[in-house]
């Protein structure tokens, strides 16, 4: 068996030892549902489609990808574990992508457990089916990337509380950076490039263009290359701690 996927099947089992999954499961799909129905007027709209849904799903990431990410390396390294792990026969890299993957899967799960909504709208409508595909891409997307950043700030502390709220602080930063009053900021005193760049890292904007129903490849490859990089990113700073 490949090593990433030891680490892969570990962490994933680790999810329903504990409470955890229960409890991520139960709040995310309350939320959604509150979210959708209440706040998305999901039947007021009067339109077939999870557009409701969708449009809450990175603000429910934003609190909740965290909440999984932050244990990932701040709890071996309070336990004393990362330095039996980071010995082991095992690549860094294959534990980084291991430990990444498991908590992206979870979050999937929690993802597909609202495809119940797909099949209302299908029941009381004809929906874009091919919208509601590239909104679940790009919710996946978001998730993925957020539990990036966290795997990355979780590698540099062992206190996952730090870990949550530096995650979120920058998962939000990150979601802001493309809103016009950000922009208009920045338009003061940068260059019309400089605010282009940042305007170009939104993932708000990245998702709300897949959001619209066309999968570009642009916006594929800015998620692919984000999460990559920040697992290299995680890899090196692990890497950094253990030789200090």
């Amino acid at each position: 068996m490949s090593p990433w996927r030891t680490v892969f099947q570990r962490e994933f089992k680790a999810y329903f030892a504990t409470p955890l999954a229960a409890v991520f499961l139960v709040v995310f799909l309350f939320l959604a549902g509150i979210l959708t129905f209440a706040m998305g007027g999901f039947f007021e709209r009067g339109q077939a489609d999870l557009r409701s849904l969708f449009q809450f799903v990175p603000w429910l990431f934003l609190f909740l990808a965290p909440s999984l990410s932050m244990r990932l390396w701040a709890e071996e390294r309070r336990l004393g574990t990362i330095e039996i792990l980071t010995t082991l026969p095992i690549p860094l890299s294959h534990a980084v992508w291991g430990k990444f993957l498991a908590a992206w899967l979870f979050s999937l799960l929690a993802l597909a457990l609202t495809m119940p909504l797909w099949v209302t709208v299908s029941w009381l409508g004809d929906p874009d089916h091919g919208a509601i595909v590239a909104g679940y891409v790009a919710s996946a997307m978001v998730s993925g990337i957020f539990l990036a950043i966290g795997g990355c700030v979780s590698a540099t502390t062992k206190n996952q509380v730090i870990a949550f709220v530096v995650t979120v602080v920058v998962c939000f930063l990150a979601m802001l950076s493309g809103f016009p009053l950000v922009l208009d900021f920045f338009r003061g005193w940068l260059a019309a490039g400089a605010v282009d760049a940042i305007a170009s890292v939104s993932v708000l904007s990245h998702f709300n263009s897949l959001m619209r129903g066309v999968v570009e490849l642009r916006d594929i490859v800015y998620f692919a290359s984000a999460i990559c990089g920040l697992l290299i990113a995680t890899h090196f700073m692990i890497d950094w701690r253990k030789s200090a």
